[in-house]
This record gives structure tokens, sequence and C-alpha cells, in this order.
């Protein structure tokens, strides 16, 4: 279907962005983790995508590498994790994190997502350690972003939506952005940081 976009980052309130591929404006999923990588608004990206098609709505997810992509995919395989709960955990855990948990039998770490329950951490440990070979190439380093903040909304704002988007409950959101000094950093900051905090 459509295996990359690459165009201009026109918008962006995670976890959606909006590219315009020679005028035509797609809406993108994208994991946290992505957002750390991309451009400043007005400026060209690339993104490895994978579509979604359900009854009532076709959904495109992007990614900032191959590698993220690739698990992205096999963790929608896994019984119980669909395209949500797998941009939830990219979102939480870089790749090589997630391996971490999966060849450390690392449950606890997994548990501390956000939807992820002890069923669904032990079932992502059996049925990926398989699986994480296919997946061994070397993930694209990410960079610092230094990102426009968005008219609508300050960065501290914009990060609680966020990771509410991501599963969190609103008051757990505002917590975790409560618990960071803010000032000065942008919205991509404030949620690495809530999402390192939480799974401390």
């Amino acid at each position: 279907m459509i295996g990359f976009l690459r165009g201009i980052l026109i918008g962006k309130a995670p976890p959606q962005l909006l590219l315009d591929v020679h005028g035509v404006g797609y809406e993108v999923e994208a994991p946290m983790t992505t957002f750390y990588d991309l451009p400043a608004l007005g400026e060209e990206v690339k993104l490895h995508t994978h579509l979604v098609v359900r009854e009532d709505a076709h959904i495109l997810f992007g990614f900032a590498s191959e590698t993220e992509r690739m698990l992205f995919r096999v963790l929608i395989k896994v019984n119980g994790v669909g395209p949500k709960l797998a941009l939830t955990i990219l979102s939480g855990q870089s790749v090589e994190e997630f391996y971490r948990c999966v060849h450390d039998n690392d449950v606890k770490a997994l548990v501390r997502l956000p939807g992820v329950g002890q069923k669904t951490a032990e079932r992502l440990i059996i049925e990926m350690r398989g699986r994480l070979p296919e997946l061994s190439d070397t993930p694209q380093t990410k960079g610092q972003s230094g990102l426009g903040a968005s008219l609508a909304a300050s960065p501290k704002q914009e990060a609680v939506t966020a990771l509410c988007a991501l599963g969190y409950k609103p008051q757990d959101a505002a917590k975790m952005v409560q618990a960071i000094a803010t000032e000065d950093k942008s919205c991509e900051d404030i949620i690495r940081l809530a999402l390192r905090g939480s799974i401390k």
C-alpha cells in the first residue's frame, strides 16, 4: 500500500502529525520516539508508514526508522495487542529498551506502560522472543528535536494531552508533567522526561 511518505511537516499534536505531500495533507499517527526525531515545522520529513484498515476508518501510522515500523508490525500480530497499544509501547520505550525487556524477561518494566497488564506483558515476552531476530537491524539514532511550540496550547498542556492520548488517565498525566521542571522545555522534551520517569 503506502510504504513511505516524504513531505513538509505542517502540523503536530502528539500522537498525530500532518504532512503535506505535493498538496495532499496526510494525517499520520506516530509514536513519541518518532516525534523526538522530527525536524522543525515547515521542513521536509520522510516517514516509513503502515496502513491499518478498519470498517470505520483507514489509519496511517508513521515511523522515523524502518526498525520501528518492523517492530510495530510484529507487535500487532501478538494476541491482545492492537495498533493503539503497539503505538503506546513504542512511545514508552525505545526499540533497544524493548529488546532488553524481552531478553531479560523484564515483565515489570512492560507492566508500567499504560494498557499493558501482567498477562499481556508475559505474552509479549514469550511471543516476541522468537521474532526479535527479524528485527536485528540497528535502529536509527534519535536526536534531540527543537520543534516549534503549537500556538494553540503551551508545551506543558500539549504534553498532558499527548500522554492522555497514549493511554494515561488525565490525573496521572498531569502528575507526571507536574513532576518535571517544564520551563524552557519543548512538548517533546516534557513527554520524553515524563515517560522515562513513569518506567523507573
